[in-house]
């Protein structure tokens, strides 16, 4: 049996059940409505083919500084003329910084969510500061890459970011939200020359009015590729349906050459099911100026395929290989779809020739815990939580998303509305604009692109000028997929962006449906953005003091509408194609209708760590037709209300239903979808029980009761599984439970954790008033949850979450890692302080003076050197002074340390600050050690090389400082 038949197997859940030990009974107790969240799977987490083979991730060992540090001032001609030139950076830009008391980060990093709550900081971005902070990263580059095109990807950087590799700028990024894809190629060293990649990161710039983090908030990567190549997002391969009813995958790529001829190569495409069966293939040549590019085209032919539908994503598999003889291959590999969709200004939005309609979320971007910086398993349970509710769409609010998003979106069925962030169309925004495009153009979830949000120009001819040509952008591009812009005013204005757009989108203007749709009887029209309602996880009593709503869907900003009003609006509206509903998840920053100590919104139909809120049961009872559902809020723990009326609402998809306290009837209503049945029931502690029926018949169940106190913690994972790949990760989920093992919705309890075999990277509650600390070892029960998220050891074996809390038996359970194989790392490599700078004298026929130095402006007579630079002797003049200043790194300097010379060629004394340290006999190439005493001060390294008559000699290789260990 295959390893992942076992794993979906009843044997191998048998085999699992011992393992969980403590929890085993918590978990079984839990059944029918005591477990607040979907009980554990025995699966591992999506991990697809590798998209580029040469494509390692960069995310391990950085050097992290927050905090900005000014760049020295430059003083004397001599330093203002070097400092001019390429590869002379200052300060902590410069390759031999000294940055070994720096912390060392991974990445995905965002330092922002682990800094205190800030009564001054703005409230949009949650009450975080963020500032300014460095990162760099020593690479190596082995002596096999030379040849090869090098590049530096970052997923994202928030905000601004200036890059610096080997000494030079190599970039200005003026988004938090694009992928930066730099080649190194022209200035990349190797083997024992080290590279050196820094990262300057503005964040106190701002694009958006939410939580933006800070920091190198996704992955990195560096690809090595052959000498001719694809380029990056090279590939286009969006299958289209053809008028005769024949499916084809017409298939682009976009190849490079860094080569000083031009060269040939064949392109050779193939197309697989999700089996693994060759379904189509299909060869073109092409030839790459040098320096220059070149597309390569051909159109695979595809019979019958299976379509891609938010219900059955079927996938294939696409390979582009470039081949050219002399060197090894370069693939890339994706994931298409087939799939029709269009857009009807009068029956709304068409998926596969059938009406779809739109079940929307719009989402920023962080989560509890870990703010920004999503782990990718992360990002796929968050679309899971979408799904469940019935959703089948996500508006990427209000920028580029996660590539990892977008996997988890094409794999599981979420249509995406992907979102443009800058308003803007000067050169360096236009870039962002194709960049996003080319990007996510192949994705088979993604069927529209948003070029703006709410943007004060767009009832204006200058609005409709600048969408008409952000549009026409798209459209050379991409010219399957409808452009919008979601607007909020303008809506009549004689120029106006609606007229610019192949389909409107409307946000807010619920009001305005009927009157739009009856002026502009051609135009297709989406709700872009609609409720803006407020809710507090778990609290059923509105308390405005203490920043509280109750989540019955009775409290709305005033400007957007309620749950249920905002989806009637448009479920009864045909024309309107559907809706994205503000917002999916609660997110940091924006604490509409509050400010402090509110650091996080009430919008969401979950909280920040993925809990439902009342608002989750109402969208699930009203988008799922496919089975009978029914819930109950609220809880039913009021003691002291005795008599009291409680409002009880049944979310709930059936024809009727029959609510029943301890054993008598309280009522029976219809059901109306869009309103939902609503009683007030005086409270007497018990069952509280909603019967759905259909046809008369009962066909749901939902049961509240009365709970104990709390006695006992209880652990629920997403994932009885874990792949220990030292990646994966998941939200574990922490409640507390009576006597008879039922969830106890009013407990507020600290609660301390502990793990073995992984990491807890961060933590969260839900509430939107807290002020916790997001990372260590104590959070507090908000509304009876909160919640871990774990990540695991690369290692198989066990993985162990304790929880406690004075007074209460403690939780445990046992994960299972299983082995797997880790994602290949660029290794770390320690930096070295490696001397640069160095200047060598004319030449000489008498044995110069150590003390011997160029004047401040002399810039000719004496070589600037780079390592490995050597120049022949005179006959006569065979004498050469070679040297250098500079300031050891700390460690050195309190403890002394060692000047490596890798290799010197000729007879050579070394000085140190004028003291004869070391000599070197023999005219070869040879190393040499020299000691370097303790010190802090700037040290000065002289060389006097006597060179072999009519033979270079110098510094064939780099000169090092080790640490005294």
């Amino acid at each position: 049996m295959k390893r992942r038949e076992f794993i979906a197997s009843a044997g191998f859940v048998a085999a699992l059940a011992p393992a969980v030990g403590v929890e085993a009974a918590s978990l079984k107790a839990g059944r029918h409505h005591h477990l607040p969240m979907p009980a554990p799977r025995t699966v591992l987490p999506s991990r697809q083919e590798a998209d580029e083979p040469g494509r390692l991730l960069l995310d391990r060992a950085w050097q992290f500084h927050r905090g900005d540090i000014p760049f020295p001032e430059i003083k004397g001609h001599g330093w203002t003329y070097s400092s001019a030139k390429a590869g002379q950076a200052q300060g902590p830009a410069a390759t031999n910084f000294d940055d070994s008391d720096w912390q060392t980060v991974d990445l995905p990093h965002d330092w922002a969510v682990d800094t205190p709550f800030d009564k001054d900081a703005n409230p949009s971005q949650g009450y975080r500061r963020r500032g300014y902070a460095w990162y760099r990263r020593t690479l190596r580059l082995e002596p096999e890459d030379r040849g090869k095109y090098i590049e530096l990807q970052f997923g994202a950087i928030a905000t601004n970011a200036t890059i610096w590799f080997n000494g030079s700028v190599i970039a200005h990024n003026w988004s938090g939200y694009n992928s930066i894809n730099l080649d190194l190629t022209p200035t990349a060293r190797f083997g024992d020359h080290l590279n050196t990649i820094v990262v300057r990161v503005d964040a106190e710039k701002m694009e958006g009015w939410w939580y933006e983090g800070a920091g190198i908030y996704r992955h990195a990567w560096l690809a090595k590729r052959p000498p001719v190549y694809i380029e990056t997002d090279g590939i286009h391969a969006d299958p289209r349906l053809g008028p005769d009813g024949r499916w084809t995958v017409p298939v682009t790529a976009t190849l490079g050459n860094i080569l000083e001829g031009e060269a040939s190569a064949t392109v050779s495409v193939e197309l697989t099911d999700a089996e693994g069966r060759l379904i189509a293939g299909g060869s073109a040549e092409a030839t790459v100026p040098p320096l220059g590019t070149q597309e390569a085209r051909l159109d695979l032919a595809v019979t019958d395929p299976k379509l891609w539908s938010v219900d059955t994503p079927n996938l294939y598999t696409l390979r582009a290989r470039l081949t050219r003889e002399g060197q090894h291959d370069d693939l890339r590999t994706m994931r298409i779809g087939f799939r029709t969709f269009r857009f009807d200004a009068d029956q709304g939005f068409f998926l596969n020739g059938e009406p779809l309609k739109i079940k929307g979320t719009c989402n920023h971007q962080d989560h509890a815990g870990v703010g920004v910086a999503m782990p990718d398993t992360l990002w796929e349970w968050r679309i899971q939580r979408l799904k469940a509710m019935g959703s089948n769409a996500i508006r990427c609010s209000h920028h580029a998303p996660a590539t990892e998003l977008l996997d988890a979106c094409d794999r599981l069925g979420m249509l995406v509305m992907d979102e443009n962030r800058n308003f803007n169309t000067s050169p360096d925004y236009m870039a962002q604009l194709r960049w996003l495009v080319r990007r996510d153009r192949n994705r088979p979830s993604v069927f529209m692109w948003s070029v703006f949000n709410e943007e004060p120009m767009q009832g204006t001819g200058a609005g409709y000028e600048m969408v008409r040509r952000m549009a026409a952008e798209v459209k050379a591009l991409d010219d399957s997929r409808p452009v919008t812009a979601a607007m909020n005013a303008g809506l009549y204005a004689p120029k106006n962006v609606s007229q610019a757009v192949d389909v409107v989108g409307f946000n807010y203007q619920q009001g305005e449906y009927d009157r739009f749709h009856a002026a502009n009887p051609k135009l297709p029209l989406i709700s872009s953005e609609d409720t803006s309602a407020f809710m507090t996880r778990g609290a059923f009593e509105s308390d405005p003091e203490k920043h509280v709503i109750a989540s019955y869907d009775d409290t709305r900003s005033d400007w957007g509408n309620t749950h249920r009003q905002a989806w009637k609006a448009i479920a009864e509206r045909p024309f309107v194609a559907g809706a994205f509903v503000w917002t999916g998840f609660d997110y940091r920053g924006e604490p509409t209708p509050y400010e402090w100590p509110s650091a996080s919104s009430f919008f969401g139909i979950m909280d920040l760590c993925g809990f439902p809120k009342t608002a989750f049961l109402l969208h699930r009872a009203q988008w799922v037709d496919d089975r009978p559902l029914i819930d109950i809020a609220p809880h039913w723990n009021w003691a002291g209300r005795e008599g009291q009326p409680v409002t009880v609402m049944v979310p709930t998809n059936v024809e009727r239903v029959r609510l029943v306290l301890n054993g008598k009837t309280v009522g029976e209503e219809a059901v109306d979808r869009f309103d939902m049945p609503r009683w007030q029931v005086p409270y007497e502690p018990g069952r509280l029980e909603a019967i759905g029926y259909r046809g008369g018949r009962e066909v749901a169940r939902a049961v509240v009761e009365t709970t104990g106190a709390p006695v006992a913690l209880r652990l629920t994972p997403d994932r009885m599984l874990m792949a220990g790949d030292g990646e994966d990760v998941q939200p574990v989920t922490i409640d507390a439970v009576d006597a008879k093992g039922r969830h106890v919705a009013t407990a507020h309890l600290p609660v301390s954790f502990a793990i073995s075999g992984g990491d807890i990277i961060g933590h969260g509650n839900g509430d939107p008033n807290s002020h916790e600390p997001e990372k260590g070892n104590h959070r507090r029960l908000f509304n009876g949850l909160a919640q871990l998220i774990v990540r695991s050891d690369a290692a198989k074996g066990p993985l162990v979450v304790t929880a406690s809390a004075a007074g209460l038996r403690s939780a445990r359970v046992n994960l299972h890692r299983l082995p797997a194989t880790p994602r290949e790392q660029v290794p770390a490599t320690p930096s070295v302080q490696v001397l640069e700078g160095w200047r060598q004298s004319p030449p000489s026929r008498e044995k110069p003076d150590p003390d011997m130095k160029p004047s401040d402006t002399d810039m000719n007579s004496w070589l600037w050197l780079n390592t490995g630079e050597l120049h022949a002797a005179q006959e006569e003049a065979r004498w050469v002074v070679v040297r250098t200043s500079f300031t050891p790194r700390h460690r050195a300097q309190a403890r002394g340390g060692t000047l490596k010379f890798s290799g010197i060629v000729g007879r050579a004394e070394v000085w140190l600050d004028g003291k004869r340290i070391a000599d070197k006999q023999g005219y070869g190439e040879a190393a040499l050690e020299a000691p370097l005493p303790p010190g802090n001060a700037e040290r000065i390294v002289t060389l006097l090389v006597e060179n072999e008559p009519g033979r270079p000699g110098g510094l064939a290789k780099a000169v090092a400082v080790a640490d005294r260990r």
